[in-house]
């Protein structure tokens, strides 16, 4: 049945369609009006239309400047209707050239006139079906000149779709210059000033605001010319304090907070000045709170995370920020992974430097388990942390997202005890090596660098009264000196600590069991590329293995693993024997 009604209606079509290819150009300019008020509000007109090979001929009459103005204006209308339809439609156009004509088309047509603003209309249509074609607009300074003087000048619908247009085609340094020079920055600003005619609305602002934060983004000179940008006797940030309010629409005051965000980044601002420490923090804070829209908590979670990402007075002030804590571990439980990825962002950012804020994360109630449940993609069953985190590295939800994750944790990691059963009963240490093997670099780092935070934290534990703990350090210790890579990476850092603590054990008066945990230790590091120097060159140790060779209740194995490793024996036959010991 279909299939004869999509029949009936290319039939329909096909006396006017033929029209659109006759000499007479009133037949052309009847066709053209049938046609723009078949395809409005048709998703299948559309398509038969783009089928039946109409798009080429629409083309041709719009780049006409032989043509009544009129006609041209109506073709390109109806390609701009055509653009508004599905995704496989605006495609159908690039592959045809429509955005290319557009473009052409405003390099030329008269300033002003309804043909241009039409030429902009459809070719925003098209630039916002991703992916936009931004090869089809040129680094060309005439036209973005001639793009930016509509922006200023042009009529209030036009100066819209033109910033719109530009601020997907923005991004990249080269771009972002060419912008600057053409006058860009002032352009969009003036779209944030309110006036008698122009109030201030959402379709306005938010184009402006995207130009500007794509313009300012990582760059400084940029970010300096929308610094010292006037607006009548408002200067740009000026205009964005008022648009951060709290009586301002949700989108443009997010919109507003990531400008200031980014011209801060920039350098532009310094971390203490009021426009960011009262506008742009306490903004996105609030925009992250549970009675806010998911997509907008994401976006300000992880703004806030750039915000605070190099200065630890940010990190602080944005830990103290309207129940920040509380909201992030929140919004891990979003089904949303942009809103996931959010949170880990902005918890690794505030846990970058701080202890007293990494342990504020740590006892926000619930964070932890929303944290790595969140990664798991899975329902909480209980508040162990670790057993979630092993069901996570089994079943990866995905590098991105477990990528963030890991981020977070490692500096969480940094308050870490050894002597928790939990994590040491789940396996913590073998989830952290498998990130190690991972293909990904980032996640090799990631778990590196956890398996030396742990470590870290460990040698303070080693003086520790009670003998458990000290048990459970070396065990643990010795778990991440196992494999001949991260033998090498920890003992490059905190060689000093490791060999220092061996010896401590080795010569206190501990139980046999704890020395023989430091003497597993040494037997691991023999296996070490480089690590085992330090075993060699440590006269120390090596008396204390002769020790020990004598003595009864050390495990064989041991001391043969600790003077044989793979390496030649003759190379430290001299320095063995200096000690008594002598290799067969």
């Amino acid at each position: 049945m279909q299939q004869i009604t999509v029949f009936m209606d290319i039939e329909s079509s096909r006396s006017y369609i033929d029209e659109l290819y006759s000499p007479d150009s009133g037949k052309v300019a009847a066709a053209l009006v049938t046609l723009k008020n078949s395809v409005i509000g048709s998703n299948r007109q559309k398509n038969s239309v783009i089928e039946q090979g109409v798009v080429p001929r629409l083309l041709q009459i719009m780049s006409d400047e032989d043509l009544d103005p009129n006609i041209r204006l109506d073709a390109t209308i109806t390609i701009g209707s055509l653009a508004k339809g599905t995704p496989a439609n605006v495609t159908s156009l690039v592959e045809h050239g429509a955005a290319t004509g557009l473009v052409e088309l405003l390099k030329t047509a008269p300033f002003g006139t309804k043909l241009v603003e039409a030429a902009l209309c459809a070719l925003r249509s098209i630039f916002l079906h991703p992916p936009a074609p931004i090869s089809t607009l040129p680094t060309d300074t005439r036209l973005l000149s001639r793009l930016t003087q509509i922006a200023r000048e042009g009529p209030l619908n036009a100066r819209i779709c033109v910033v719109r247009i530009l601020s997907i085609w923005c991004c990249g340094p080269n771009e972002q210059e060419a912008l600057c020079a053409a006058g860009a920055t002032a352009a969009a600003a003036a779209l944030l000033s309110p006036s008698k005619t122009t109030p201030p609305a959402s379709p306005r602002v938010l184009p402006a605001l995207d130009l500007l934060a794509a313009m300012c983004f990582e760059n400084a000179n940029v970010s300096q010319v929308a610094l010292n940008t006037r607006v009548g006797d408002k200067t740009l940030p000026e205009l964005l304090m008022v648009l951060v309010a709290r009586d301002k629409p949700l989108a443009v005051a997010m919109g507003a907070a990531r400008c200031l965000t980014f011209i801060h980044r920039a350098g532009a601002l310094p971390p203490d000045d009021h426009r960011v420490v009262f506008g742009a923090m306490p903004c996105l804070a609030r925009l992250c709170t549970k009675e806010m829209p998911e997509d907008i908590r994401a976006t300000a979670a992880e703004t806030l995370a750039y915000l605070a990402e190099v200065d630890t007075s940010l990190q602080r002030l944005a830990a103290i920020s309207n129940h920040l804590m509380t909201s992030l571990a929140d919004i891990v439980t979003c089904p949303s992974p942009a809103a996931k990825q959010g949170a880990f962002k902005c918890f690794a950012s505030l846990g970058a430097n701080d202890e007293d804020i990494r342990k504020r994360i740590i006892e926000t109630h619930g964070a932890m388990v929303h944290v790595v449940n969140g990664m798991s993609n899975s329902e909480p069953a209980d508040h162990v942390v670790w057993r979630p985190l092993m069901h996570l590295l089994t079943e990866s939800p995905g590098t991105e997202l477990l990528t963030v994750g890991s981020s977070t944790l490692c500096n969480l990691l940094l308050e870490f005890s050894p002597a928790k059963e939990p994590m040491l009963d789940q396996g913590a240490v073998e989830m952290l090596c498998n990130l190690t093997k991972r293909p990904e670099a980032a996640l090799r780092l990631n778990g590196i660098w956890a398996l030396m935070n742990m470590a870290f934290q460990m040698f303070r534990l080693l003086g520790d009264s009670d003998t458990r703990v000290i048990m459970k350090t070396l065990g643990l210790l010795r778990n991440l000196l196992s494999t001949r890579q991260h033998i090498d990476v920890i003992m490059s850092e905190y060689s000093s600590q490791v060999m220092q603590a061996v010896i401590v054990v080795l010569e206190g008066s501990y139980p046999a069991e704890v020395k023989e945990q430091a003497l597993c230790i040494l037997g691991n590091l023999g296996d070490g590329e480089k690590a085992k120097d330090l075993i060699m060159e440590n006269e120390d140790v090596l008396r204390k293995l002769v020790d020990y060779l004598g003595e009864d209740g050390y495990s064989t194995v041991q001391r043969v693993h600790i003077i044989s490793p793979d390496s030649p024996a003759q190379a430290r036959a001299p320095t063995l024997m200096s000690t008594n010991v002598h290799l067969a």
